[in-house]
This record gives structure tokens, C-alpha cells and sequence, in this order.
């Protein structure tokens, strides 16, 4: 309504009417009801309002009439109050509201992975071609032996901590059935197993049908314990505590009760419409002891079978708090760095709360080394991997594997519109709408994502036999590898790597 609380719409759509034809179907593709046939102009028309730049009108129109333009109408520029601070203010005086988003951290932050670059060998270290020449891509994570050890017979114990077996040091992060659709968590069960590698279930428990992919799953169990029960524990390879998630550190998580159907209510085990909240703290985690006594819990009705992961958010004091899960007694320790993606979070939160992965990593790598308790623990890193090179900027940084997640719903088809948390995803991926979840077909979705990882997988062999490497167990924490570009002296120290040219 036009008056103090309008804000123009963000984004409008260019309808090119030469090209239209009125078949109607960005009508029929868009949850948002953007379009619409006007009967006395005999022609299709848009209300802007609702639009959130999914791109599923422009990709389905069959003449190629559309396109969407983020809008032109602009407030009297000014560098500290930018319009949509403005914006936010107006929505909040409006509604009294916390501010929700979606998605990853969008503001302008340093993307330390893009000012990172990799060494190649030339003359005295030779390359290695992954086309002729063998090359190591296998990942284990899990406690490594540090020490031979002998039997009362004098014979060496040769059984280790269970450990994860990863054909591509790539893993597919935590997304919970509710925040996303079956059909989306189908896709990644099944590319998991085709690829040898594992999905995670999310704090959402698991789908009776997903059983069968046990040996590729990572079950969670996060403050609200839906879902969780002993049958849950066994159906899969490995169990994840999670203490904290990137995109929202030091809160707990919503899943709205318009997402809670009757599947999502059977899986979780809450009642059907019910609004799922997760508590901020683990009302039995206060302290690393706390911490010890839920990891050797959960080992203990798991027969000490699985290794157990500790999830936490990237911020300012995580070297210290890693090496209090190193001796905790779990197995790996997955770190999610601030641009990590999310159904939702308070939009404050998101955008001003942890600290970027690059440098969370470097930090904890080097304190687990410095205490020599690295090989007590494996890690795994996560929030806004979005490449190959990515991937091995990680590894020498001292990660063994990477987490993905928006980078995998992006090969599924999301557009990052931001717009998860209404449930109305166009592309079949966060909603549980029946007839959106439709839209995304797991035969096709599988492929995709195993295509997406194959890709990297060569781009990865690649890489390191331009480096003269042929192992990633060679490359994890081989700084050596990495110069910085266009970084402050802190930040490189930080990082541990020198400046290009060094």
C-alpha cells in the first residue's frame, strides 16, 4: 500500500510483448503468483511485488519474452544509510519482526580463497600427467594411529578408529528433510553413494526410504533431537553433533510449521503444523566433559562402530575450542565458516556473526599441530566452497575434505533467489509443496550432482599433478603449495603462507 511502509519491488519483470504469446506458462511455473492474464488487456501482465528472481519464468518461456531487471528506482544516495538499510528499518517499524534470509552471507567481505594462488611445478620438480600416471584421491577420516602398538603375543595391532572412506575428498554438508524436499535429499543419497563419498541427513532425521543409502549417510544429532532414535544412530556410517552452523553461530534453528507435512512430522517425530525449533545450546553440553560424555554415548550404542563428527560455527576463538574437541574423543571436527548457506536466519546474524572458513582453518590446522594432536582428529570444512580450486586451497590450508552444500543445490537448479524460507522454491528444492517438489526429478538431480563432482574430481588431479603432487595425503597442509595476493602481513601470518613473489 503506497504511504510510509511502501518499498518499491526489488526486482521487475520485462515482459517483451512482441515476443509473448500468452501461452501462460511462467503463469502456471510460478508459486510466487507473479503472473498473471489480464483478460480486458488480453495480455499477460506481472505484479513485481512478488517476484524473488528464481529465473523459472525466464528459463521455461518458450519465446523468450522475459527477462527480469532489478529495479532502477533508487533512494538519494548515501554511503551510510544504502537503501536497503533504509529498507530493513521500514519492514521492522512496520511489523516488529526479526529480519529473515536465506542462503549464504551476501555482503562484501573478503573471499580469501580468491586472493590465494597455487603453485605449479616447472623445471626442477616435474609435473605428473593424472591422464598416464597414478594418482592418489582417496580420502580416510577418522583418529590416525600415531604410535605401533603390540598384542600381549608381541604381534602388531593392526585394527584402527573407525574411519570414512571418501573416493573424492568432496562431501555433501548438512540439509535437513523439511528445509528440503525428498526429492532433493533422494538426489544427494544417491549421488553419495555413486560416488563413494556421503551425504549428510541434517538435523531433520532420516526418510525410512533413505535406510538403504546407510552406508553413505552422516546422521545428525543437533539440540532438538528430532528424529533421533538407535535405529536412526545405526543406519549410518557416521554420527554428527551439532554445536553450531555457519550461517547463524550461536543460535538455534526454526523449520516452520507450514513445512512440517505429514512425512516431514513421521521423520522428525513432532506433530504434523507444528513449528520444529532447535534450542541454541544442548541443554546437556556445557562444557568439553559434557561434550566427551555425548561423543562416548553415542559411540557406545553405536557398538564404538562409527566414528563421530563435532560440527561448530567459525568464530573468533575456534582453534581453542577445536582443541577441546580433538581430546573430547571424537573423530573429526567439522567447521562451518560464516558464508554458509541456510534454509534461513536472522538476517543480523547471518551477515555480521563468525569469521570466514579460510581463516578458521589455517588457525585450527596450526593449533592441533602446534599441541601435536593433529592426527587425533580429521577436518572437514565447509561455507561457501565453490570450486575445484577451492577445494584445494583447503586441503594445503590442513582440511582432509570439504563440505558442499550451496554449491550442490546449485547444480540441482537453485538460483540463489534468497527466498527459502517462504517454501515456495520454483526449482523443487526447498519446499514440500507437492506439486513444486515434482519439479525436481532425482534421476536427472542424481546425475547432476555426480557430474558436478567428476568434474572437480579431474580438475583436482589436475591441479595437483601441475603441482607435482600425486597424493592428496601429500597435499593436506602443505602450505608451501599457496601464495597470497593483495593480503595484509596479519592476514598471510594468519593464514601461514607467503605473499606472491616470495
Amino acid at each position: 500500500m503506497p504511504g510510509i511502509h511502501y518499498i518499491y519491488p526489488a526486482y521487475e519483470v520485462a515482459r517483451n510483448q512482441n515476443r509473448c504469446i500468452s501461452c501462460r506458462a511462467c503463469q502456471q511455473q510460478c508459486a510466487n503468483e507473479v503472473h498473471h492474464y489480464d483478460q480486458e488487456l488480453k495480455m499477460m501482465v506481472s505484479q513485481d511485488d512478488n517476484c524473488v528472481n528464481c529465473q523459472r519464468c525466464v528459463s521455461l518461456c518458450p519465446t523468450r519474452a522475459l527477462k527480469i531487471e532489478p529495479t532502477t528506482n533508487a533512494f538519494k544516495k548515501n554511503h551510510n544509510w544504502q537503501q536497503n538499510k533504509i529498507e530493513e528499518i521500514y519492514r521492522q517499524a512496520a511489523t516488529g519482526g526479526v529480519l529473515l534470509s536465506s542462503m549464504g552471507n551476501p555482503e562484501d567481505f573478503p573471499v580469501y580463497w580468491d586472493k590465494i594462488l597455487i603453485n605449479a611445478s616447472q623445471v626442477t620438480n616435474p609435473s605428473i600427467d593424472p591422464l598416464r600416471e597414478p594418482m592418489e584421491g582417496v580420502t580416510f577420516l577418522g583418529k590416525k594411529s600415531v604410535e605401533i602398538k603390540r598384542g600381549p603375543n608381541g604381534k602388531i595391532i593392526t585394527k584402527t578408529a573407525p574411519q570414512l572412506k571418501l573416493n573424492v575428498p568432496i562431501l555433501f554438508s548438512a540439509m535437513s528433510y523439511g528445509s528440503i524436499s525428498y526429492n532433493a535429499h533422494e538426489s544427494l543419497a544417491r549421488a553419495a553413494e555413486a560416488l563413494g563419498t556421503f551425504y549428510n541427513t541434517g538435523e531433520g532425521g532420516l526418510h525410512q526410504d533413505f535406510y538403504r543409502y546407510d552406508k553413505n549417510t552422516i546422521v545428525q544429532v543437533a539440540s532438538g533431537r528430532f528424529g533421533v532414535h538407535p535405529e536412526y544412530l545405526n543406519a549410518a556410517a557416521a554420527i554428527e553433533i551439532k554445536m553450531g552452523q555457519g550461517a547463524k553461530p550461536g543460535i538455534g534453528g526454526h523449520l516452520p510449521g507450514e513445512k512440517i507435512n505429514a512425512e516431514v512430522s513421521r521423520t522428525r517425530m513432532i506433530p504434523e503444523g507444528t513449528d520444529a525449533i532447535s534450542p541454541a545450546p544442548h541443554h546437556d553440553i556445557y562444557s568439553i566433559e559434557d561434550l566427551h560424555q555425548l561423543v562416548h554415548s553415542l559411540k557406545e550404542a553405536t557398538n564404538y562402530e562409527k566414528p563421530v563428527i563435532v560440527k561448530i560455527a567459525a568464530v573468533h576463538n575456534v582453534a581453542a575450542i577445536a582443541s577441546g574437541i580433538a581430546r573430547s574423543g571424537a573423530d573429526i571436527i567439522a567447521i562451518d565458516g560464516f558464508r554458509g548457506g541456510t534454509g534461513a536466519a536472522p538476517t543480523r546474524i547471518r551477515d555480521n556473526v563468525g569469521i570466514p572458513i579460510e581463516l578458521a582453518l589455517a588457525a585450527v590446522d596450526k593449533r592441533l599441530r602446534d599441541e601435536g594432536i593433529r592426527n587425533n582428529i580429521s577436518l572437514v570444512i565447509g561455507g561457501s566452497v565453490r570450486s575445484s580450486a577451492d577445494v584445494i586451497k583447503a586441503i594445503a590450508l590442513g582440511a582432509d575434505a570439504v563440505y558442499i552444500a550451496s554449491a550442490a543445490l546449485i547444480a540441482l537448479g537453485c538460483h540463489l533467489c534468497r527466498a527459502c524460507q517462504v517454501g515456495k522454491c520454483n526449482w523443487g528444492i526447498a519446499t514440500q509443496r507437492a506439486d513444486l517438489v515434482r519439479r525436481l526429478n532425482p534421476d536427472i538431480g542424481y546425475q547432476r550432482l555426480v557430474n558436478l563432482v567428476h568434474a572437480w574430481e579431474h580438475e583436482i588431479m589436475e591441479m595437483m599433478g601441475g603441482m607435482g603432487i600425486n597424493a592428496i595425503e601429500s597435499l593436506r597442509g602443505n602450505r608451501l603449495m599457496l601464495r597470497g595476493v593483495g593480503l595484509s602481513e596479519k592476514e598471510l601470518e594468519i593464514l601461514g603462507i607467503k605473499h606472491a613473489g616470495e
